[in-house]
């Protein structure tokens, strides 16, 4: 059986293409960037990537007709101020390309919308339903509320939140209540639901065992981690000074804040049905589901990160845009060192940023992070998915890996945080010598001034970089 999955490097894609492959079905990844995609070599015998984008209806001719289901993951939020109008575009592109197919069955991971108020993204969900609904397949609408597990963006959220403040002056929107389902088990209704006939053409609310509200699900998470913390909700917070409150203190961008404060003000619990006990799962309590992904984080086993998105740096960003380094209108700071052992120089190469640090003047580092936050940027907090490992698409603290390849001894980064032009950082190792390209492209007056004005700060730590870098 051929199954089509979009959102592959998504979330939950991510998470779900193994399980999909163990289970012995041929997989067709639809992504918008190949170059953003890394394969595990196990999988490659069972896996066919294709590039399209849902908004360009023309790059769908790519997805193959011979395919039996097809998973929809996709969704837009935050990616514009517009993202319901490229939510409906993206569905009714997709219903019209599987109607040219041979798809019996298509798998829609929604939002729980039972509230009669919806916010913006959850009445987009909605719309997307209607319109996958209106194909000439079976749909199956699986609506879920808040997914915890290691990497996901609710549980950072969360996590950034109890583990900084031991004091919280909160908004009012903590005592709406939710449903949380961890991560393992919406795979397990995902992979559970295929050509499953009694699912088709209906929808259902999945969930896990707890109703909570937002106050309970942070004080459990405190419990989780042995950590006596203090709420207090207050009802003269506004939603801008809310989004401002989760954007400053959380490694959420601004625009998912915005997002996520309208979508907290409503109540996402699942009407009762029957799936779970269909599929025979008896889904996790919360704190289970906090349980589990901390024994992930420790055992550096997290699949997938909301934070390698697109959604959490810049907008419309295509790596194999960036990828060629330009010549032509840039200033450049090259470094040249010779290392004491490649195998370790590139052990620390690949380690960098996160809990790492940068290795040189850190507190610099930190700086600029908090200095881009306060400008809207993307900070440090986002930090890495893995200890040891890149990928091509990885987010790396405000940078975003554009290149990596150990063989080839070469790590490239493009900068997410806010500047008035692009900037790169290339390391190299060639033969012996570490060489160390900082690379900055300005707009403008404003962008040659940038770079003049911190080019001593650029000195000290890049000279610094270098050197502990090659040790």
């Amino acid at each position: 059986m051929k199954i089509l999955l979009t959102g592959a490097t998504g979330y939950i894609g991510k998470r779900l293409l193994p399980v999909l492959v163990d289970r012995g079905y041929f997989v067709i990844c639809c992504v918008r960037d190949k170059s953003k995609f890394h394969l595990e070599e196990s999988l490659s015998s069972m896996v066919e990537v294709v590039e399209a984008d849902l908004n360009r209806s023309e790059t769908l001719e790519n997805i193959p007709a011979d395919i039996d289901i097809a998973f929809y993951l996709v969704h837009s939020m935050s990616t514009s101020s517009e993202f319901d109008v490229l939510e409906k575009r993206s569905a009714i592109n997709f219903r019209e390309r599987i109607n040219r197919t041979n798809v019996k069955q298509v798998i829609y991971l929604s939002g729980i919308v039972n509230s009669k108020t919806l916010s913006k993204h959850l009445n987009s969900r909605k719309r997307v339903e209607i319109e996958l609904g209106r194909g000439n397949y079976a749909l199956t609408t699986l609506r879920a509320g808040i997914i915890i597990g290691s990497g996901s963006a609710s549980f950072e959220i969360i996590r950034d939140l109890v583990e900084k403040l031991p004091v919280m002056i909160a908004p009012k929107w903590l005592r709406t209540k939710c449903q949380p389902i961890a991560v393992s088990d919406i795979i397990k209704i995902l992979t559970g639901v295929i050509n499953l006939e009694e699912t088709f053409n209906k929808g259902f609310d999945v969930a896990g065992r707890d109703i909570l509200t937002y106050k309970q699900m942070l004080q459990i998470f405190a419990s989780v981690r042995g950590l006596r913390r203090f709420i207090w909700s207050v009802p003269v917070m506004t939603p801008k000074l809310s989004s401002y409150w989760l954007y400053f203190i959380t490694s959420t961008s601004y625009k998912l804040a915005v997002s996520l404060v309208e979508s907290m003000k409503v109540e996402v619990i699942a009407r009762d049905n029957n799936l779970l006990k269909i599929l025979n799962i008896n889904p996790l309590s919360y704190r289970e589901s906090i349980e589990l992904a901390f024994k992930r984080i420790e055992h550096n086993d997290i699949i997938s990160s909301w934070k390698d998105s697109t959604i959490s740096g810049r907008l419309d960003f295509r790596i194999s845009d960036y990828i060629k380094v330009p010549e032509f209108g840039c200033y450049k700071d090259i470094r040249r060192s010779e290392v004491t052992s490649v195998p370790e120089s590139l052990d620390r190469i690949w380690r960098i940023g996160g809990e790492s640090g940068w290795y040189y003047a850190n507190w610099l580092w930190r700086i600029r992070g908090f200095a881009d936050k306060l400008f809207g940027g993307v900070g440090l907090r986002r930090g890495r998915t893995n200890v040891n490992s890149i990928n091509a698409g990885d987010t790396l603290d405000f940078w975003r890996v554009l290149y990596a390849s150990r063989e080839e001894r070469r790590l490239l980064l493009f900068a997410e945080m806010k500047l008035p032009g692009d900037a790169w950082l290339e390391f190299k190792i060639v033969g012996t010598t570490l060489i160390q390209t900082a690379t900055f492209r300005p707009k403008g007056l404003l962008g040659r001034a940038y770079w003049y004005s911190i080019l001593p700060l650029h000195g000290m730590i890049f000279r610094g970089l270098v050197r502990k870098l090659s040790l």
